[in-house]
């Protein structure tokens, strides 16, 4: 598996995987414009596919914010959202980041479960933050 850059050529794909992953998907519009902002976008390649991505930005002078990261159903549990955020974590270190911060769906247990199991702690919960007014879980990860 190869971590890479994101290429335009890449956004059927990433459409793929984000709408097998989540409740309200993005559209590939948001994520082109995302892309276009400037926001980090990689992604990870298992033989010449793209299994997974993870978009991210720095919010503020000394904070991460991963935007979203998704794996296609059929690669998870092979620690490729694990090599994603890693990845990342080490890009937030390099800009002196002193910590990343994201929000995932209070119901989805397995995610939250995941960015624990990667040190993030949860701080917070968002009302009705989703379209569909569920809440948010904001979860923050302190970098030394």
């Amino acid at each position: 598996m190869i971590i890479r850059e994101f290429r335009r050529l890449d956004i059927k794909r990433v459409l793929e995987i984000e709408e097998m992953s989540f409740k309200d998907p993005y559209p590939a519009s948001i994520l082109m414009d995302v892309y276009n902002m400037g926001a980090g976008f990689l992604v990870a390649q298992k033989d010449n596919l793209v299994v997974g991505y993870i978009i991210f930005w720095i919010k503020f002078e000394d904070e991460g914010h991963i935007i979203s990261v998704a794996i296609d159903k059929k690669y998870r549990r092979e620690e490729i959202g694990t090599s994603l955020v890693d990845t990342v974590i080490q890009i937030f270190r390099k800009y002196e980041m002193k910590k990343i911060k994201l929000e995932v769906r209070a119901e989805n247990n397995e995610a939250r479960k995941f960015y624990r199991s990667l040190g993030f702690e949860e701080e917070k919960i968002l009302p009705n933050y989703y379209e569909d007014n569920e809440d948010a879980v904001v979860m923050e990860k302190m970098l030394k």
